[in-house]
């Protein structure tokens, strides 16, 4: 029987017979979010050495059947707003605080970006979020930021802004060569920094920090301290980040030598955030 606590690391990209929308209960969005998987090729530009999937393709998602997704998108809007989502097995342990849509977040198997009509997609799913009468429910982009300076992304992002939309970026590193480390790339870490910047000059957005042991040692105090000089530099070049959340490994990654910081090292890591840079931090440890 899955309890409502471990419904907080199952984040399954699978749902019955669907490919590209999946729905998850979040601790960071409080709620049900509409998993939406631009990439169920598995397309991705890094190979995060705690991502849950083993690749990494300099391609880009050339083809999503869009027909398919948004008809497993109205179904999966509708599961959730009658409660019948409640009723299956997996989710009937559900808390009552978390049985509402928080929103729909475009994440999957890789970076959601890759997807050379990203805007048309989130035009679509801008629409089905409207004839359903969820105003008040949030669109997400979860993304590395490294395709946001595309003028097809860009274009993306003004219509998540004009829908309630937010950008949670990826950023868990304070040099080139951790972030290397740590997501194994051919993108460079300042185009990572740039485009964060680029996008919260124009939005408040939220960052993703995961931080992790690295065959049992935790990061290292230099590399804690440059990732907080990043987040100064973003702004005082005038990038508004309204949140930092701080977090660690809740499932299986691919490599065996990472592991979970404890809640006190992530405690630890999101004062140094708060005293350094002046920001509002999260922190959620591996398990609920």
């Amino acid at each position: 029987m899955t309890t409502g606590e471990t419904l907080f690391t199952d984040h399954t990209r699978h749902w019955r017979d669907n490919r590209f929308v999946y729905p998850v209960v979040s601790r960071r969005s409080k709620g049900v979010s509409i998993g939406i998987n631009l990439n169920p090729d598995k397309v991705c530009n890094f190979d995060c050495i705690y991502c849950q999937v083993d690749r990494r393709s300099e391609s880009e998602t050339t083809f999503v059947e869009t027909e398919d997704l948004y008809r497993e998108l109205r179904e999966m809007v509708e599961w959730i707003v009658s409660g019948k989502l409640f009723e299956d097995e997996k989710f009937s342990t559900t808390r009552p605080e978390y049985r509402r849509l928080n929103d729909f977040a475009f994440s999957g198997d890789g970076e959601p970006t890759t997807f050379k009509n990203f805007a048309q997609i989130v035009g679509q799913v801008a629409q089905i979020k409207r004839e359903a009468a969820l105003d008040d429910v949030k669109m997400v982009l979860i993304t590395n930021a490294s395709m946001l300076h595309r003028p097809a992304v860009q274009a993306g992002l003004e219509i998540l802004d004009e829908s309630r939309g937010e950008v949670w970026a990826k950023l868990e590193a304070g040099t080139e060569e951790y972030f290397q480390k740590i997501d194994r790339t051919k993108i460079p870490f300042r185009r990572v920094l740039d485009n964060i910047t680029a996008a919260a000059q124009r939005r408040p957005i939220v960052l993703q920090s995961l931080f992790m042991t690295v065959d049992n040692e935790a990061p290292p105090k230099e590399e804690i301290e440059a990732f907080c000089e990043r987040l100064v530099e973003i702004c005082d070049a005038g990038g508004e980040i309204m949140l930092v959340q701080i977090y660690t490994v809740a499932r299986r990654p691919t490599e065996d030598y990472v592991g979970a910081l404890t809640s006190e090292q992530l405690s630890q890591i999101a004062k140094r955030v708060e005293e350094r840079a002046g920001l509002p931090t999260e922190v959620f440890p591996g398990s609920a």
